[in-house]
């Protein structure tokens, strides 16, 4: 399928950035096993390597099947490009680490996934760049931490754990005015809920091992660029903008134009680093994308109804989610995610953190591991596990209480769901 921008979301998901392979007219998108690729002569090897012709050297770089994913990914956000990576982790290091050196800042919400947390907070410092934390409930925060060193603006679309829907478009308009790029991680939500880019993002990134996937059967992250104006401050982001030494002189801003980060990430982090995506996780999370439009709305509507059961409940002391009325993203939820509030929750049980822990042995139906947006129910005790490296003080910041229990809701038969958390609060008090 051509693209073709009057097609809706679910068309894209599943032809999205991809033409029939003219050999064999497959189909379905090829699955492309090669480390490397051909080339004419020596002259046509000249030409890729210097970036003067546009064509496949080796799959650390692209890979036709990757390249798939990367458009159709583009295409749903209604970016301009986009590079896929070996992890989520991944994807979140190349874009702070291509926008950063010692010296700098970033500015981030205090509420994240308890891995890009202690980057942020542990693993960035060594390499010389701070990360300033702002409360994303009070916009406020935010500017009296930018300066002149300040490369990004960072958040997740729904904050990790507690659910926090952050002011993008005010915290997009303060950012701005320093000409400083938004990073949004919108690995929660996809390009279902929230489209970043049409509220003040610059750049997305995913864990495609998410929601994305969808079944939990691979690792793999993307970085979608929404074509920031580089150009704005040349000085300030001559990466981009000045000759680049590595490539004899190129100026990536006039060589990729609105796709300069993602080009500059690809020809840059990953020919050094080789956080690549394998073709094969590319075509598994292709295969995700194709029903993405009917199991996240399905994800967000379960989780509504599983909130609402937990919130009645007597053996629950409290509930975080932003579909309820009274969380303190609320009001942000109706206006940003009108489309569902994402399928995790989060949820403290009366006894505190010995109820908590026999609750999660009492489940059956959920599956207890480290993972998210899996089309099965699953259930983890975020500090004594994906938070655990986290101080006190980071984790009371990130509302991580001892009691709480995170649960990503699955697209089961919601009244197995329900039964199935029930007969486990029930044990949890015995």
């Amino acid at each position: 399928m051509a693209k073709d921008n009057s097609y809706k979301l679910g068309t894209k998901a599943i032809h999205g950035g991809y033409e029939t392979e003219p050999t064999t007219m497959s189909c379905g998108v090829p699955l492309y096993l090669t480390s490397s690729y051909l080339f004419r002569d020596t002259s046509h090897a000249a030409r890729l390597f210097e970036l003067s012709e546009p064509g496949n050297i080796y799959s650390r770089l692209q890979n036709p099947t990757c390249q798939i994913l990367e458009r159709r990914l583009a295409e749903l956000d209604g970016g301009s490009g986009a590079v896929t990576l070996a992890s989520g982790m991944a994807a979140i290091s190349a874009a702070v680490f291509t926008l950063t050196k010692q010296g700098d800042n970033i500015v981030s919400s205090q509420c994240l996934y308890g891995g890009t947390v202690t980057l942020f907070g542990q693993t960035l410092p060594r390499y010389g760049v701070n990360v300033r934390f702002f409360d994303p409930e009070n916009v406020d925060t935010v500017e009296p931490l930018i300066d002149s060193k300040t490369r990004a603006v960072y958040m997740e679309t729904i904050g990790n754990p507690i659910n926090v829907v952050p002011d993008f478009e005010r915290i997009a308009e303060i950012a701005h005015r320093h000409n400083v790029p938004v990073i949004v991680d919108n690995t929660v939500a996809t390009a279902c809920l929230f489209k970043p880019l049409e509220h003040g993002a610059d750049i997305v990134v995913y864990s495609t091992t998410k929601f994305i996937g969808g079944h939990g059967t691979h690792l793999g992250g993307a970085v979608v660029d929404g074509g920031f104006n580089w150009a704005a401050d040349r000085r300030k982001w001559a990466d981009f903008t000045a000759p680049d030494a590595a490539y004899h002189g190129i100026v990536f801003s006039d060589l990729a134009g609105p796709a300069t980060f993602v080009e500059y990430i690809r020809t840059h982090w990953l020919r050094d680093t080789g956080g690549a995506m394998s073709p094969f996780a590319a075509w598994i999370f292709l295969q995700g994308l194709e029903t993405l439009h009917l199991r996240v709305p399905q994800h967000s509507r379960n989780a509504q109804a599983v909130a609402e059961f937990l919130n009645s409940h007597p053996f629950v002391d409290w509930v975080n989610y932003p579909g309820l009325p009274g969380h303190g993203s609320y009001e942000r939820a109706q206006k940003y995610l009108p489309n569902g509030k994402g399928g995790i929750i989060g949820f403290g049980i009366k006894g505190g953190r010995p109820a908590g822990e026999k609750f999660i042995n009492a489940v059956k139906l959920a599956s207890h591991l480290a993972n998210i947006g899996d089309a099965k129910t699953l259930v983890i005790h975020p500090a004594s596990t994906t938070h655990q490296q986290l101080s006190e003080d980071e984790l009371r910041a990130a509302g991580v209480k001892p009691e709480f229990i995170r649960l990503s809701v699955g697209i089961e038969d919601i009244d197995d769901i329900i039964a199935d958390l029930r007969q486990a609060l029930e044990k949890s008090q015995k």
